[in-house]
């Protein structure tokens, strides 16, 4: 099929890696970008943390709790430049959607777009701000979390925040963990909430990495899984070693800090 310049320039833009590099990875695909960056990474290529649209690829990323931390949202509302989502209008709008889904605890995005926003709706208050600033706006993230305990940790800047329930009472460690979400970028609490469509995906990507490595079929598919176990421990909140305690696991220092204490969930949402 026939590549266009535009979808090159947004695999250029997803992955940061060479035009010619992107082109010639979907013409390989056919067009299909996620087929795409995995021939890209199965060729040893680093790709950029930044994925996804990136048309609205700015924003304002903010996470919230409830008085009684029980409850907390973490969202972000994308803009198209650093400027726009600097600026103290657009700063207040993120803020007050945040302030009502806090209130109103809608499940999705979706029914966060319906909600009553000063007489309209959401999504209809955030069509009237892209008249107003000249750019596409859109939530493109939105969670809530309901426990014992729910912390937020915005990082400075607002292009990374998260948010984690507990099962006990323990702000603190609360803090300390959703910290480490923000800083180490956990894909799952533990192995078990890693899907298997990624965990092929890894293990695909890393017998391919071997082979190109020049390591015979029968010691590639030992590396993948070697490098599947790595994943795992870099990648999965639980198995991460704690960014306050060296060679000391998360979940090792929750048991050694408050013994009983459990994550029931997290978010985590950031701005490459």
């Amino acid at each position: 099929m026939a590549i266009t310049a535009a979808e090159v320039n947004k695999l250029r833009k997803q992955t940061g890696l060479g035009l010619m590099d992107c082109k010639n990875a979907l013409v390989e695909s056919d067009g299909d970008f996620e087929k795409a960056i995995d021939l890209l990474r199965k060729k040893g290529q680093k790709i950029a943390a930044k994925r996804g649209d990136n048309e609205a690829s700015e924003g304002y990323v903010i996470a919230k709790t409830s008085p009684d931390g029980k409850s907390g949202i973490n969202i972000v509302l994308n803009c198209e430049t650093d400027f726009v989502a600097k600026n103290q209008n657009f700063v207040d709008f993120v803020n007050s959607i945040a302030d009502l889904a806090l209130a109103e605890k809608p499940a999705t995005k979706e029914e966060l777009g319906s909600l009553n926003l000063d007489g309209s709706s959401v999504a209809d208050a955030i069509e009237a701000q892209m008249g107003k600033i000249g750019e596409k706006l859109e939530i493109s993230d939105f969670a809530l979390i309901n426990a014992e305990c729910v912390v937020a940790y915005n990082h400075p800047g607002n292009r990374t925040a998260s948010i984690i329930g507990l099962s006990k009472t323990n702000p603190e460690l609360g803090r300390d963990l959703a910290m480490q979400i923000a800083a180490m970028s956990p894909v799952a609490l533990d192995e078990n909430g890693v899907s298997e469509e990624l965990k092929q995906r890894e293990l695909e990507v890393g017998k391919e990495l071997a082979i190109n490595e020049g390591k015979p079929a029968e010691m590639a598919e030992k590396i993948a899984f070697g490098r599947l176990k790595k994943f795992m421990k870099e990648r999965t909140l639980m198995n991460q070693d704690f960014i306050k305690e060296n060679k000391t696991s998360v979940k090792q220092y929750i048991d050694k800090t408050d013994k009983g204490l459990s994550v029931s969930e997290f978010k985590l949402i950031t701005l490459a």
